[in-house]
C-alpha cells in the first residue's frame, strides 16, 4: 500500500502557539504524541514564497531563485506575484520527484505552483484580477483542470479571496473534496489565516487564539475526510509553518531617498518618469535593484547613500548587504545588488512620494502591525509537528530547518530529492 502525506503550512504559526494549540481536541487526536521541531530556522527573507518554495524544494533561496512575493515592476501598483511555478528556477521538488516515484499529488493554495506539471490537482494560490474576471478563468490560467474548476466553483461562493477565514474554508472545502473524489498520495496545502491575523491585530492576542483554534477545526475536517476514504492508518500528517513575525512602530519609504539623489525621477505629474535604483519592499527587509548593475559608478553612488542611511540610524536600516554578502551568509541571490534589513520596528514601503514616513496600515502585508521578511534568527520561530505510520513516536528536537522539510518527506515516501540543500530529519522517521 501507497504512503499517504498530507502537510498543511500554517502560515505564521510559531512555537509559542503549540502550548494552545495542544490543548484543542483534533491536535489531540491527529498529532500529539508525535514528532515536533520546537524552533524552525527559516530563511531570509522569511516571507511566504520564497519559504514556501524552499519548504517543497529543500534548497536555499540562491538556488531556487524567489527572493519575495512580489515581482519587481516598478510603478506599477498593485504588483504582480510570483504565483506561477514559472518564477522558481529549481525545478526538482517534492511534487516532480513524488509523481516520478509513481504518487498522486495535490495542491491547494501551496505558492508558486500555478501551471506546475508535476500536481495532478492543483488549486494554486491564486484569485480574480480583475472586476470582468471569473474564477474559472483566473484558475484555468494557473493550470487547474476542468476537475479542479468544477471544485473551485463549487465552493467560491461568497469567499473572498484574500480576506481570512473565508479564504480558509475555501481551500479547506476544495481540500476535502480532492480527497474525497480523487484520494491523492501527496496532498500539500497552506491556509494564511493566523498569518493575517498577525498583520492585523499583532503578535500575541485573541484573534491569534482564535486563528489557532480555526485551524485545528480545519485538521479535524480534512482528517475525517482522510478517515471517510478509508485512508487514516495509512496517512502522515504533518503541520507546519514558514516564519514568524515582528510588530512594527512605522513605515519608511527609501525610494523617497533614492530619488532625492536622482536615482528616481518622476514626471510633471508626479509618476514614475525613470529609475537608476529601485527599493523593492519585503516588509521588515527590501530588495534594492540598479537598472544597469554593471555601471560602477550608480553602484557606487547607491550603496554610500545606503550606508549612510543606515549609518544616521534614523532611515529604518540595520544593515545593508551586498549581494554577495547576503548569498555568503544566508543563501540569498538574484538580480538585485543590496540588501536592506530593518532595525526591528521600521517596514520599508516602496512609495516614491512623501512623506518619508508612515503610519502603519493594514492594506498591504508589508505594512501591518505586525510582519515579517526579516533575518530568520530573529523574533518568534515556526513550527514542525508530524504524526503518522512512518514517523516516530515522542521525538522532539529543539531546533531544525526549513530546508530540511522537503528531504524529510522524500526519505519518508521512499526516494532522495539529488541536489538539496537540506537533509533529511532521520530520528524522525521510522526504519
Amino acid at each position: 500500500m501507497k504512503k499517504k502525506l498530507i502537510v498543511f503550512s500554517a502560515d505564521a504559526m510559531v512555537s509559542e502557539d503549540v502550548d494552545y494549540l495542544k490543548t484543542l481536541p483534533n491536535y489531540q487526536k491527529y498529532l500529539a504524541g508525535g514528532c515536533m521541531v520546537q524552533k524552525v530556522d527559516s530563511v531570509y527573507p522569511t516571507i511566504t514564497y520564497p519559504c514556501h518554495t524552499t519548504m517543497c524544494s529543500g534548497v536555499w533561496p540562491d538556488k531556487h531563485g524567489v527572493a519575495g512575493n512580489l515581482q519587481m515592476i516598478p510603478g506599477t501598483s498593485p504588483l504582480p506575484w510570483k504565483w506561477d511555478y514559472s518564477n522558481t528556477r529549481w525545478k526538482e521538488d517534492i511534487f516532480t520527484e513524488a509523481k516520478k516515484a509513481g504518487y498522486t499529488t495535490a495542491a491547494v493554495f501551496w505558492p508558486v505552483t500555478g501551471n506546475h506539471p508535476a500536481i495532478d490537482y492543483l488549486i494554486d494560490e491564486y484569485w480574480t484580477q480583475f472586476p470582468e474576471d471569473t474564477p474559472r478563468e483566473a484558475w484555468k490560467r494557473m493550470g487547474s483542470s476542468e476537475e479542479m474548476l468544477e471544485i473551485v466553483e463549487r465552493h467560491i461562493g461568497d469567499n473572498k479571496i484574500r480576506i481570512h477565514p473565508p479564504t480558509e474554508r475555501f481551500i479547506v472545502s476544495c481540500t476535502c473534496d480532492i480527497i474525497r473524489q480523487y484520494k491523492p498520495d501527496v496532498m500539500f496545502l497552506h491556509p494564511a489565516n493566523i498569518d493575517a491575523y498577525r498583520h492585523q491585530t499583532g503578535l500575541f492576542n485573541d484573534r491569534i487564539l482564535t486563528g489557532i483554534e480555526e485551524t485545528d477545526q480545519w485538521i479535524g475536517e480534512i482528517m475525517q475526510a482522510v478517515e471517510e476514504i478509508g485512508e487514516l492508518e495509512n496517512t502522515n500528517l504533518v503541520l507546519t509553518s514558514d516564519h514568524g513575525q515582528m510588530e512594527i512602530k512605522r513605515v519608511i519609504n527609501p525610494n523617497v531617498i533614492l530619488a532625492d539623489h536622482g536615482l528616481i525621477r518622476k514626471n510633471e505629474e508626479g509618476t514614475l518618469e525613470d529609475w537608476e535604483a529601485w527599493c523593492l519592499s519585503g516588509g521588515l527587509s527590501a530588495l534594492v535593484y540598479l537598472k544597469n548593475p554593471e555601471d560602477r559608478e550608480t553602484y557606487e553612488k547607491t550603496y554610500s547613500l545606503l550606508k549612510f542611511m543606515a549609518e544616521e540610524g534614523i532611515y529604518g536600516i540595520s544593515q545593508v548587504f551586498t549581494t554577495e554578502e547576503a548569498d555568503e551568509k544566508y543563501h540569498l541571490d538574484g538580480p538585485f545588488s543590496f540588501v536592506l534589513e530593518s532595525d526591528d520596528y521600521s517596514s520599508f514601503g516602496d512609495s516614491i512620494h512623501r512623506p518619508i514616513v508612515t503610519n502603519y496600515e493594514v492594506s498591504d502585508y508589508r505594512y501591518g502591525r505586525a510582519t515579517h521578511g526579516h533575518l530568520p534568527f530573529k523574533g518568534p520561530q515556526p513550527v514542525f509537528l508530524a504524526k503518522g505510520p512512518d514517523f516516530n513516536e515522542h521525538v522532539t528536537l529543539q531546533r531544525g530547518r526549513l530546508v530540511d522539510q522537503a528531504p524529510t518527506y522524500a526519505k519518508l515516501l521512499g526516494f532522495e530529492l539529488q541536489g538539496a540543500d537540506g537533509q533529511a530529519i532521520e530520528s524522525f522517521i521510522r526504519k
